[in-house]
């Protein structure tokens, strides 16, 4: 790596004249060496030159040069490794003036192992080459269990894992499946390996997009039963026949060609774009996906160079088809399907079609883009209307665009436990979620919990700014403390309190005696009585949704540490009971578990355990049999 250097004015042109004349990777930086863009080029000084010189006609590039101080280089061997380096580099920098492929969601697959002797589909969600065959990605769990659904009753192949196949051939007779006709039977002998393999293959033709050759195998193999007098065979064959048949039927024809394509139509408006992917298998669609991206000034073609060759870059086992077609030419096409025809083995075509059935897929990718942006311009227009809501009903002094939330939770004081759950623009930001194990303080006391969490919080306000809102799931109880503690640390944000209204009658959280769900009480500094949005308010359900999410990650987290906790363990902290009386618990009942079975009257009768003391010890193993874990709210003083 070089670097050119750089002064106060920015990157004037003399400077880059030391740059290579070779291909590779650059990186604009701003101060204290923030990435601003990553790019790539067949020349690296006549690229960055462009930038310097105002050359580069492109909109965004005047308020790229105005904050980039520094740029660094890579020097690559050919513009292939230019393109892989600088899908690593967006993905590790994540630049403000790049596009970036938020999808860092595990899509399903199936996997078939041909080498076992009774293989079988299987879900996974990473793809590996270890000999087997995989297929996918599934962009939904529903899509998934569609087509394994449509397979078993086609191919009734096992579904059982090694052990539940052993456990039914030791007992000699099959499951239901096999009852159902979705499985021959392997694990009693039922089956015949030749005509098993058979089913093996129309599955693999299948899932390889190969229906005709299914259809046409079937047929034959219907003829032939036919032939031998094999009436019932022919029959079930036949009815194999019209199941897919059937399941095509469903599949959208869009190419009587028969090809394979992806194919990419883009949509914007503004610095708002969405990218539809059309997979069209031997001519028929069989999945859609769409990525949107917000605030990108980049133009139309490099946002489809950049995001294909994220797309296909990803470490989730998607596979390119033959032919890739774009709404948009780019001019490093060559280069990404030279990187994809040595990634699959076989020649692999980018090209942007102007007329025919190419022209015609990729007018459908536009159309679906062009709704997924609509629908995401109503979303955030809707984001918007509710954080304006919020504003206004709560008298904030700025827009609530970056919302933190906190929650405290214990199990009948024990393993206290608080989240942290953070939400921009109205969407959950999940890597800068916390969660907070309580260190020093009571574990029954909500209050005290809450105190060290924010001190812990506050501690860290120059790596973590402040949000433009600090929210508390509870009441005026919680929101005091909150806004003590930033007045002891100096600090000075929005903050509120919700929580739902009091009705002391009833067990229920959420219902009130009378009937209908408990409105929520909004409370803030310096006001007497809490706010009641309307409860169709788009504020209030943002508001709830942000408070329900920290609720959820707090309860979560206490799961978690309860079963990593021995039982024995969770009881040496529970107040109150030393461990004079856990032994004389033990002694008396003779073991952990009867203690935790005993009713309230056996528990009182245990020596040196008093009436309070069984009835926390009581409350406490009925709330892990419930999963229950209050709340801070619970403990609200109103």
């Amino acid at each position: 790596m070089s670097r050119a250097s750089h002064s106060e004015s920015g990157l004037p042109a003399e400077k880059v004249d030391s740059l290579p004349r070779s291909p590779g990777v650059y990186l604009f930086k701003a101060a204290q060496g923030k990435v601003l863009y990553v790019g790539k080029a067949k020349d690296l000084r006549a690229r960055v030159r462009q930038y310097v010189s105002g050359s580069d006609g492109r909109s965004r590039i005047p308020a790229l040069m105005r904050r980039a101080i520094d740029v660094d280089i890579f020097v690559t061997s050919n513009a292939k490794e230019a393109l892989l380096l600088e899908n690593e580099l967006i993905k590790q920098h994540k630049p403000m003036f790049n596009v970036k492929l938020r999808d860092d969601k595990q899509y399903l697959g199936l996997r078939l192992d041909t080498t076992e002797e009774w293989p079988r589909l299987s879900t996974v969600r990473r793809f590996k080459k270890d000999g087997a065959d995989y297929f996918g990605p599934y962009t939904s769990s529903t899509a998934l269990k569609e087509v394994l659904s449509d397979l078993r009753r086609i191919f009734p192949l096992r579904s059982c894992t090694k052990g539940t196949f052993k456990d039914y051939a030791r007992r000699g007779r099959p499951c239901i499946e096999y009852e159902m006709k979705r499985c021959l039977g392997p694990c009693c002998g039922l089956a015949d390996i030749d005509v098993y393999a058979e089913q093996v293959k129309g599955t693999k033709l299948f899932l390889k997009g190969r229906s005709g050759e299914v259809v046409e195998n079937l047929n034959e193999a219907m003829r032939d039963a036919s032939a031998g007098e094999r009436f019932e065979e022919a029959a079930r064959i036949r009815d194999r026949i019209e199941a897919v048949e059937k399941t095509l039927e469903q599949q959208q024809i869009v190419s009587g060609r028969g090809l394979d394509h992806d194919v990419f139509g883009l949509s914007r408006q503004g610095g708002e774009f969405v990218i539809a992917v059309l997979h069209v298998r031997e001519g028929r669609v069989v999945g859609t996906e769409d990525f949107g991206f917000s605030r990108i000034q980049l133009d139309e073609p490099e946002v489809m160079s950049s995001f294909i060759g994220q797309y296909y870059g990803k470490r989730d086992g998607r596979q390119p088809p033959r032919e890739i077609l774009s709404s948009v030419g780019f001019d490093d096409g060559g280069s990404i399907a030279e990187w994809l025809m040595e990634r699959s083995g076989r020649r692999v075509v980018i090209r942007r079609p102007v007329r025919g059935a190419g022209r015609r897929l990729v007018e459908s990718a536009v159309r679906n883009s062009a709704l997924a942006l609509l629908q995401r311009l109503d979303a955030a227009e809707s984001v918007e209307l509710a954080l304006e809501g919020i504003r206004e009903e709560c008298r904030l002094e700025k827009l609530p665009r970056h919302i933190e939330c906190y929650d405290v939770s214990n199990l009948q004081g024990t393993l206290a436990v608080a989240s942290r759950v953070v939400f921009v623009e109205g969407v959950p930001d999940k890597k800068q979620y916390r969660k907070y194990r309580i260190k020093e303080a009571k574990g029954g006391d909500d209050y005290d919990c809450l105190r060290e969490v924010m001190l812990r919080r506050l501690g860290r306000v120059e790596d973590e700014p402040l949000p433009d809102l600090l929210m508390v799931d509870g009441g005026r109880g919680q929101l005091g403390v909150v806004i003590a503690a930033l007045a002891d640390a100096g600090l000075s944000v929005d903050t509120l309190g919700l929580s739902k209204e009091r009705d002391l009658g009833s067990p229920s959280a959420r219902v009130k005696r009378s009937g209908g769900l408990k409105a929520e009480r909004i409370f803030r500094p310096g006001r007497a009585n809490p706010i009641m949005m309307p409860s169709s308010s788009r504020g209030l359900l943002l508001l709830q949704r942000v408070r329900d999410e920290s609720h959820r990650f707090a309860i979560e987290y206490q799961r978690q540490l309860r079963r990593q906790v021995g039982m024995a363990s969770i009881l040496e902290e529970l107040p109150g009971i030393g461990p004079s009386k856990r032994q004389a618990l033990l002694r008396d009942l003779g073991s952990l578990r009867k203690v935790r079975e005993a009713d309230l009257d056996r528990l009182t009768q245990v020596p040196g355990v008093s009436l309070s003391d069984a009835q926390a010890i009581y409350r406490f193993f009925r709330s892990l049999e419930a999963g229950a874990a209050p709340s801070s709210q619970e403990a609200d003083s109103g």
